[in-house]
């Protein structure tokens, strides 16, 4: 995306380490640290006053198959927040589908048997995992009490992914899951196709706009990992996605709002199975309903700052 399209936000409550008090360097590891929430991760805890310690598959980031750095970048650590996984972003072949549920299921078993080998782990294990666990939904909003699981393959590799994790019992570490919703933010993630796409007349409804766009502000993702560290009772799964998902058709119509696009042409269903299969992706990353509603974060006291669509995209696109 183009700098002139976009704007970054910092939280006015933590712009400075000395809000937080911080006294000395603490220590936050970051596995699957290298991509656009890892990135983003990484600067805003740096501003915080940590010292940031990515694991990843290209230097100079520890590697995945490096044991025992990984155990002494674990030790003495206050947080782990792995954002580990290959992207969903392709066609779902053999291989990639392979890849796509080792990538996540390895990397948090590499991280548990890590932690069971420290001396002094840290406090909270964060580990990603995705809303779209739960079932196509236009009738109702899943929660994490009362939501359906759903199924597929998307769906199964959400839930390996979530059984890898709880399957470690660490009596020293809390453990959080994070289903998160699409995560928006400026300078790239899916922001940027669909800024093409309304740049270009195409920005329309995509399939027939019923379905439900869950969707969290890259911000908000961040201040729930520090709300999960200060909060030392919770713990288990938590949805992370905005209180106030919409309608793909009203999506998109924020998105040439915002971008001063009064016309969008739609693009039918069709059209996107025969676009998925040239451009190498799949229909179900826009044609599923993801209705996600973050309740156990609500209950809990989390304050979200970007709590509609059209508040997030003012922060993220410059009118």
């Amino acid at each position: 995306m183009k700098q002139s399209l976009i704007k970054s936000t910092i939280h006015p409550k933590y712009k400075k380490a000395k809000d937080w008090g911080v006294e000395k360097l603490k220590k936050v590891v970051l596995a699957g640290g290298t991509g656009f929430v890892g990135t983003y991760f990484q600067q805003k805890f740096q501003e915080l006053g940590y010292e940031v310690i990515i694991i990843a598959r290209t230097a100079p980031a520890i590697a995945w198959n490096n044991e025992k750095d990984i155990i002494s970048a674990l030790e003495g650590a206050e947080m782990l927040i792995n954002l580990a996984g290959r992207s969903v972003n392709c066609r779902y072949n053999e291989k990639n589908k392979k890849e796509i549920l080792t990538s996540r299921t390895e990397t948090t078993n590499i991280l548990g048997k890590a932690l069971q080998a420290c001396v002094n782990p840290p406090e909270i294990w964060i580990n990603s995992s995705t809303a779209t666990i739960y079932r196509h939904a236009e009738d109702r909003p899943m929660t994490e009490a009362e939501g359906e699981i759903g199924s597929g393959f998307s769906v199964n590799v959400a839930t390996s992914w979530e059984d890898a994790f709880f399957s470690f019992q660490l009596p020293k570490t809390r453990q959080a899951a994070l289903r998160i919703a699409i995560v928006l933010g400026p300078d790239g993630g899916v922001m940027t196709p669909y800024v093409n796409l309304v740049k270009f007349g195409l920005g329309g409804k995509q399939g027939s706009g019923s379905q439900m766009f869950s969707w969290i502000h890259i911000e908000d993702l961040f201040q729930i990992t520090l709300f999960l560290r200060d909060n030392k009772h919770l713990e288990g799964v938590f949805n992370c996605s905005a209180p106030h998902p919409v309608k793909n058709i009203e999506q998109m119509r924020l998105i040439r709002a915002h971008m001063k696009k009064s016309f969008g042409l739609p693009a039918f269903k069709w059209m996107l199975e025969l676009g998925a299969v040239f451009i190498g992706t799949e229909t179900e990353l826009v044609l599923k309903s993801r209705w996600v509603v973050p309740e156990r974060l609500v209950q809990s006291g989390f304050d979200f700052q970007y709590k509609t669509l059209d508040e997030a995209l003012s922060a993220i696109i410059v009118k």
